[in-house]
């Protein structure tokens, strides 16, 4: 049977993960990797993760399943987290997931059971593992126009020309903040225009939120969600707890429906929850059982907002001091984007030439794209990483 496959291709980010390990200069950068890194270059656990573990380890008694949905308390507590306080609660239904992929998946899987000659919208460019999730579950997708490369902004006028184009019924994929890999959101306003399409389009919006509190704050991150859940009878929302909480190999996530009315929404989470028995049965416990305590205990909860602030303003520091430096070494050339942009990514500006080059003759790594985890910067390293920077433009 297995005679038939071929290799499939290698991951570009393991590959880089891999090349930066065995590299041995001691001023390389990772630039590619999709973590949240302090500014010692390590990826934390949380203080109060630990706190919640260890009263989590005092006081748990069972390790029997949960159930296909997950903890209760959880999906409660996140779905407030998501929403808000929102009047639109009898007609949501939230489950725990394993992270936002399983998210996405189990989405997929409602999907291709509710409206399977439905369309999925993604933006272009999108997450990487959007294409496989979605796509490989047998969704039909298309892409609309989203981040213009030479002039670093959205391309909202032909994003909602496309979505003008798009059959009543088709799902419109949308990131909440922190466009992944672009770091530029819609604003406001843009917001505001988005919705009355999707409204009067008849379209689903099926919203992605794997960095709430990475942007501005917690409520205003999550604005998209629900400005539209006041909007539209129908909405699909995935959340992830990896980079907020720091929970990335615990796999904690969940995934939202908006029905039209409360029946709707029984029917809903009776087959959501039967697509989750079909996958995986039940997700894991330990990660959300960590979360459920943090957010509902207030010490807890503030402590965590305290971290969470940290993360977000040491993101935003190291925006500011890359471009301060590329201003200084490389004044010919417009850099304002990396302080425009929010979250872990954005796109740098260079060529794949130009990335090759960063690699091999400075120790720079990051995809092909361009694309760059701003966590990988640090005080220590900015000047180093401007100057390379600088010298590889200035090669041509």
């Amino acid at each position: 049977m297995f005679e038939s496959l071929s290799a499939a291709s290698a991951d570009a980010i393991l590959g880089l993960i891999a090349e930066h390990k065995n590299d041995p200069r001691p001023e390389k950068i990772d630039l590619g990797v999709g973590v949240y890194r302090s500014a010692a270059g390590d990826t934390p656990i949380l203080d109060v993760v630990k706190k919640a573990e260890q009263l989590l380890l005092d006081t748990q008694v069972s390790k029997a399943y949960i159930g296909t949905a997950g903890a209760a308390d959880f999906n409660a507590a996140m779905q407030a987290l998501t929403f808000g306080d929102s009047s639109t609660e009898e007609r949501l239904s939230t489950i725990q997931t394993p992270g936002g992929s399983g998210s996405l998946r189990v989405a997929a899987g409602l999907i291709l059971r509710a409206s399977p000659g439905a369309t999925v919208w993604t933006s272009e460019p999108t997450w990487a593992n959007h294409i496989p999730l979605l796509g490989g579950a047998g969704l039909a997708l298309q892409s609309y126009p989203y981040y213009d490369a030479e002039n670093h902004v959205i391309k909202i006028d032909a994003m909602l020309d496309t979505l003008r184009s798009a059959a009543a019924g088709d799902i419109v994929l949308l990131h909440a903040c922190c466009h992944n890999p672009s770091g530029l959101d819609p604003s406001v306003d843009e917001w505001g225009a988005i919705s009355d399409i999707i409204a009067e389009r008849d379209l689903v919006p099926f919203i992605d939120m794997a960095y709430q509190g990475f942007a501005a704050d917690l409520d205003t991150d999550a604005y998209a969600i629900r400005h539209m859940a006041q909007r539209v009878p129908e909405m699909i929302v995935a959340t992830s707890c990896s980079k907020n909480f720091g929970l990335y190999r615990d796999r904690v996530g969940t995934l939202s429906i908006l029905s039209a009315d409360s029946k709707a929404s029984d029917i809903v989470n009776s087959q959501v929850n039967n697509v989750v028995r079909t996958i995986y049965s039940v997700p894991p416990d330990h990660g959300a059982a960590v979360v459920g305590l943090i957010l509902g205990n207030d010490e807890l909860r503030g402590a965590w907002l305290n971290e969470l602030t940290e993360m977000r303003d040491r993101l935003r520091h190291m925006r500011v001091l890359l471009n301060d430096e590329l201003v200084a070494k490389a004044p010919d050339y417009n850099f304002s984007h990396l302080v425009r942009a929010t979250g872990m990514f954005c796109f740098l500006g260079v060529t794949a030439a130009q990335v090759a080059r960063l690699k091999k003759d400075f120790g720079i790594y990051m995809v092909d794209s361009g694309r760059i985890n701003i966590a990988g910067i640090t005080p220590d390293n900015v000047s180093y990483l401007a100057a390379s920077i600088a010298a590889t433009l200035q090669a041509g």
